[in-house]
Parts: C-alpha cells; sequence; structure tokens
C-alpha cells in the first residue's frame, strides 16, 4: 500500500479507518444493525486495475473478494476459491476451482473469466495501471511490464466457467497471501464491458461487488457512502451487519469528539490527541506493517540526487524526538524500510526489521560534514532551496513542520518550503517531479519484506522519487527467483542493506494505529499487513 496512487501504492498518507456510528446510529435506522468507518481522504475510484489508494482498498476489502481473504490471524483462507490448493509443476502452477454459489451483487455468476479479466486489465498500458510490480512473477509479467510483450500473455487462463489456471515464473513463497490483496479480486466482465472500461468503479451504480457487501450512495466525488449487505454473496449466513457508513474524516481531534459523545465506535487519533489518551481505558494499539518515510527525488538536477545531501538530510532528524514529542501515539522511530513485524527470517529465527536495522540516531556533527561535501560536489553557491509535499491531514502538516525545522536548523543554506495538497494535488505534484521530499508511507499488502523493497526497483509506479541502483535491483530479482529459503532470505538482506547505505530513502517512524474501540464492537479483523476487515464484525 500502499505509492498507491499514491501510490498502493494516489494517496495515501496516514491513518485509515474509523468505526463511525455507534448509538445514534442504530437507533436513527430502527431495527437495522450498523456501523460506519471513516476514511482520511475521498474514495475517487473502485477500479482496482489501476488504482491503488487507501480508501480504494479499504472499501474493497469490505465489499470484494479475491481466491483467498485473510482471517483473524492473517492466514489465506477460502474465498472465491472453494479450497485452499498446493502447486504443481515444481511450485510453478496452479488450479482453482471457483465456488459454484459466488455471484455479483447484480446476480451475474462468479467465472473464471472474471479474474483473467480483472488481472489482464492490471497490465494493460491502455488502463493506465499503477500497480504492475506486484504481478512479478506471473508467468510473462516482466516481460509485460517491461513493454516487451502483449498483457495477453499473462500467465492466467479461465479453462472452463469454474476452472481458473495460474502459471508461475518460478515458485513464489508468498503466493497464497499475495492473492488475497485487493488489486488481485476479479471484474464481472459483462457488467465492466456493457458500461465501460472508463466508467467502471466511478461510482456506486457503475460498481459492482462479490464479497458482503455493495456500494450504495457514493457519486464518485461525495465524501459520505453506504455499504448494504449483498444478499447474493455465498456466505452471507456469516455477515451479522446490515450496513456499514463511510465518511471522511481527517482531523483526529473530531474522531476524539466524535467518539465521546457517542457517534464513533472505532476512532483512529493521532498526535496530540493520541498523546493525551494513551491510558484511556478504550484504547487499543493496532500493529501494522506500516512504514512513514519520505521520498527523495533524485531526478538529474535535484538537491537530493547527491548521496551526500541525501544521508545529511537524514542524519540530521531526530526520530526519536519526532515520534515522542510530534506523534506520540505509540509510533516508533524507523531504522530499515521494512517494518517491525511483518516476517521473521526463517533461516534466523530473527525479525526481518530487526535484523537489518542500523541506527536512527541523528549525528548533526557528520551530517554538516557531508553536506559541505554534497555542496561542492554539485557546484552548489551555498544555497539549495528544497520542497516537502504531502497530504492535507493534521499529522501530515505536523510532520512536514518538524522535518523542515531539522534541516534548516542544521544544515547552512538549507532553505525548506512545505506544500500541503488535498489528493489529487499531491498526486500530480509527486507524478510529475516537482517536490524535492515527498512524505508517504507503504503499508503492507500481504506479509513479506518483498512487498516493500519491490517498490523502489528502477522504473516501479511506486517509485516516484526515481530511486535506481542495479546492485538493488539484482538483488530484488534475485530474491524472487531464489530456488531455496536460504537463498531468497539472503537477497533480501542484502537489498534492505543495500537502500540503507545509499539512502534511497529515509525511514521516519513505524506507525502504530491508536483506536477507541466501542466495547461493544467485536469481530473486526485487525491486519497487520493488509487493511481491516469489518465483514464480520458485530455491535
Amino acid at each position: 500500500m500502499k505509492n498507491r496512487s499514491k501510490w498502493l501504492l494516489g494517496t495515501f498518507a496516514l491513518i485509515t479507518t474509523i468505526v463511525l456510528a455507534g448509538c445514534g446510529n442504530n437507533s436513527s435506522q430502527g431495527s437495522k444493525k450498523s456501523i460506519a468507518l471513516m476514511q482520511t481522504s475521498d474514495l475517487t475510484s473502485l477500479d482496482n486495475t489501476n488504482q491503488a489508494t487507501m480508501p480504494e482498498f479499504n472499501t474493497l476489502t469490505n465489499i470484494s473478494e479475491g481466491l483467498y481473504r485473510l482471517n483473524a490471524k492473517d492466514q489465506p483462507v477460502p474465498a472465491m476459491a472453494t479450497k485452499i490448493e498446493k502447486p504443481t509443476a515444481k511450485g510453478t502452477q496452479y488450479t482453482f476451482h471457483i465456488r459454484k454459489n459466488a455471484k455479483w451483487s447484480n446476480g451475474d455468476p462468479v467465472t473464471a473469466a472474471d479474474f483473467e479479466y480483472s488481472w489482464k486489465r492490471s497490465l494493460n498500458p491502455k488502463n493506465n495501471p499503477v500497480y504492475t510490480y506486484i504481478f512479478s512473477g506471473i508467468k510473462n509479467a516482466d516481460a509485460i511490464i517491461a513493454g516487451k510483450k502483449s498483457y495477453q500473455t499473462l500467465g492466467i487462463k479461465a479453462t472452463g466457467e469454474k476452472t481458473l489456471t495460474i502459471t508461475l515464473d518460478h515458485p513464489m513463497a508468498y503466493f497464497n497471501k499475495l492473492v488475497a490483496m485487493p488489486v488481485f479480486m476479479p471484474q464481472d466482465k459483462k457488467f465492466v464491458e456493457k458500461i465501460g472500461t472508463k466508467a467502471y468503479g466511478t461510482s456506486a451504480k457503475n460498481t459492482v461487488s462479490n464479497g458482503a457487501f455493495k456500494i450504495t450512495g457514493w457519486t464518485g466525488t461525495n465524501s459520505k457512502y453506504t455499504l448494504v449487505k449483498n444478499s447474493h454473496y455465498w456466505d452471507k449466513s456469516a455477515i451479522k451487519l446490515d450496513e456499514i457508513n463511510y465518511q471522511t474524516v481527517k482531523d483526529a481531534n473530531t474522531a476524539h469528539n466524535l467518539f465521546t459523545s457517542g457517534k464513533l465506535d472505532d476512532a483512529t487519533i493521532s498526535g496530540v490527541t493520541a498523546k493525551s489518551l494513551q491510558k484511556n481505558k478504550d484504547l487499543k494499539q493496532v500493529p501494522k506493517a506500516w512504514t512513514y518515510y519520505l521520498q527523495l527525488n533524485q531526478r538529474k538536477g535535484q538537491p537530493m540526487a547527491n548521496q551526500k545531501l541525501r544521508e545529511a538530510v537524514s542524519l540530521v532528524i531526530d526520530k526519536q524526538q519526532l515520534v515522542s514529542k510530534v506523534l506520540a501515539d505509540g509510533s516508533t522511530p524507523a531504522s530499515s524500510f521494512v517494518s517491525p513485524g511483518t516476517a521473521t527470517d526463517p533461516t534466523t529465527g530473527r525479525d526481518f526489521s530487526k535484523e537489518t536495522s542500523t541506527t536512527y540516531k541523528p549525528n548533526v556533527k557528520k551530517a554538516q560534514q557531508l553536506w559541505a561535501e554534497g555542496l561542492k560536489e554539485t557546484g552548489s553557491n551555498g544555497t539549495v532551496k528544497m520542497s516537502i509535499i504531502g497530504d492535507d491531514q493534521d499529522v501530515t502538516k505536523n510532520v512536514a513542520q518538524f522535518v523542515q525545522s531539522q534541516i534548516q536548523e542544521n544544515l547552512k543554506g538549507a532553505k525548506v518550503d512545505i506544500s500541503n495538497l488535498p489528493d489529487k494535488g499531491f498526486a500530480d505534484r509527486k507524478t510529475n517531479g516537482q517536490f524535492t521530499m515527498s512524505q508517504w508511507y507503504w503499508l503492507a499488502d500481504f506479509a513479506d519484506p518483498i512487498n516493500y523493497l519491490g517498490i523502489l526497483t528502477s522504473g516501479n509506479t511506486m517509485n516516484p522519487g526515481h530511486y535506481s541502483d542495479k546492485t538493488y535491483d539484482s538483488l530484488v530479482d534475485k530474491a524472487k527467483a531464489a530456488p531455496t529459503q536460504a537463498s531468497y532470505w539472503k537477497y533480501l538482506r542484502q537489498a534492505e542493506n543495500r537502500l540503507q547505505d545509499q539512502t534511497g530513502i529515509i525511514p521516519l517512524y513505524y506507525v502504530k494505529e491508536s483506536h477507541l474501540v466501542n466495547p461493544k464492537l467485536s469481530g473486526v479483523e485487525y491486519h497487520v499487513a493488509g487493511f481491516a476487515d469489518y465483514t464480520r464484525s458485530s455491535k
């Protein structure tokens, strides 16, 4: 997650779901059982083949299903597929059988062709896909992404109405978790072709779903909409809620006020709000595989194209002060890109993040030395104008101001402008390379380091800073094709270390979500990697 249009990874900034609704909401709707989820930015699309934003993926997790879904223990369980399949052909081929009673919310049957159609749309250049790299490892995906083969050659084929065959370039240890992601969900081919590919997913009337709920009341531009129970869902007897109501709320203080007034069931809080409530009886800390970092614009002519200037900026930022005084929500200083708790390296028995971490402590003296050397290398006259861009959430603004002060106070001649923008403006600035540093985050879609490290390879759509290093690319490629567990994890460790040595990005902190939760709310599946699933919840 995800740049996710952001990115995974649009725009993603921080802190995403909050359940809004509660007492007043239930009583106003009679016997309907409802909750409401909050997004921190507006939903702009539900076309999972060319978007990858948090609001989109949050919503898709609750209205659609892929071959598998994650259970409360973060393990894949059958969804559209009838069972967890084992690969054949030396680990390179999977055959799935789609449930006979699986239907779309309009009554159309879910077919194997719907999966083939969706996955291939995700790699069709005419569809302007943004999350292509995640398909790497599926047969021909890399060649398709490189423009060397047609998207129609992707290794997925409907071999029967309900039979789907997927072929890989090489075995993928993380494949089962991969296909639970929203980007791998199917699309109703019949419906999409009827309304047109450009219209699909732009509003409730132009969207169908195959999960527990379907979307209503969304025009494509409004900030409130409702998910209602899907009467065609194959497992509808397991669904206890009638409705889930979404609305956009960007301010943590507003979320707190709504919670205390009985209108929130699950409020995500941050900053000073979170700091004052760390001992609140309703506080729940939700661990996430989530790293907040600075993307560095390394295009030719940009200050951050110089490695010494990048490293100098990194070394003046006091990350401990950032998390304790600015955030104060349980987040911790980042010392690697992959966040703690994402995965355990089975070859060492250690948490991958911890075994590849370096110090997060600042070193102003060394930074100033590197800064002076970098200025000489770039021929600077002593003044370096830089910009920090981010979304317009309060927490993003606070982090930007902290980073700005750290740089300007410690690096002579550094002048930093801040621009906090609505999602579209933020995305446009990133796409066009109009920034020095961009505030961003990566919320892992599945619990494996490759999900982080893969987005920073050369030319990746999630890599707007244009970090590019042949050695790093080679290490990631070797990991993907590694024949053994030992070699797989060895290459991942080397890739993380290479990224840090080059200051390809600047990790700032590991996000810990602070939630105020109504004790009556139960059954929410908060995933360490991926997005919260409210489909089996109740209140």
